[in-house]
C-alpha cells in the first residue's frame, strides 16, 4: 500500500515536471515585444538594459542621454529577469524607468538626485 502510494506520488511529480518544462519551452519560443522607457528631467543619464537574442541575455548600455528615452525590441526566446537601470549624472534631476512586455502592465521605479538610479526588474 505504501509502495503504491509512493509510486503514485512520484508519477504525479513526473507529470507535473513535464508540463512545466513544456510550458517554459513554449514561452521561450514565442515572440515578445519589450518596450523600455526613461522619463523625467535630467541630462547626462546612463541607461543600462537587458536584451535577448535566441534565448541568450545580454546587457546594452547608452550614456550621456537626455530624457525622455525609449527603446523597443522584438525578440524571441525572452526570459524573465531582465532589467532597466536609469542612472542620473552629477547634476541629478529626476527619472522614472518603465518596462512593458507585450501588453502586460509596466514595471516602474523612480529616482531623484545626483547619481541616483531607478531600477526596473522582474519583468
Amino acid at each position: 500500500m505504501l509502495l503504491g502510494l509512493l509510486l503514485l506520488l512520484l508519477g504525479g511529480c513526473a507529470v507535473l515536471f513535464t508540463v512545466l518544462v513544456h510550458q517554459v519551452s513554449e514561452d521561450a519560443g514565442r515572440p515578445a515585444r519589450v518596450t523600455y522607457a526613461a522619463t523625467g528631467r535630467a541630462t547626462g543619464v546612463t541607461i543600462t538594459y537587458s536584451t535577448w537574442h535566441d534565448g541568450n541575455a545580454a546587457t546594452s548600455q547608452v550614456g550621456d542621454q537626455a530624457l525622455p528615452w525609449t527603446k523597443e525590441i522584438a525578440t524571441k526566446g525572452f526570459t524573465k529577469g531582465g532589467s532597466l537601470v536609469v542612472t542620473l549624472g552629477a547634476r541629478g534631476g529626476a527619472a522614472t524607468c518603465s518596462v512593458t512586455v507585450d501588453d502586460r502592465p509596466p514595471v516602474t521605479a523612480s529616482a531623484m538626485g545626483p547619481f541616483a538610479s531607478a531600477v526596473c526588474t522582474g519583468f
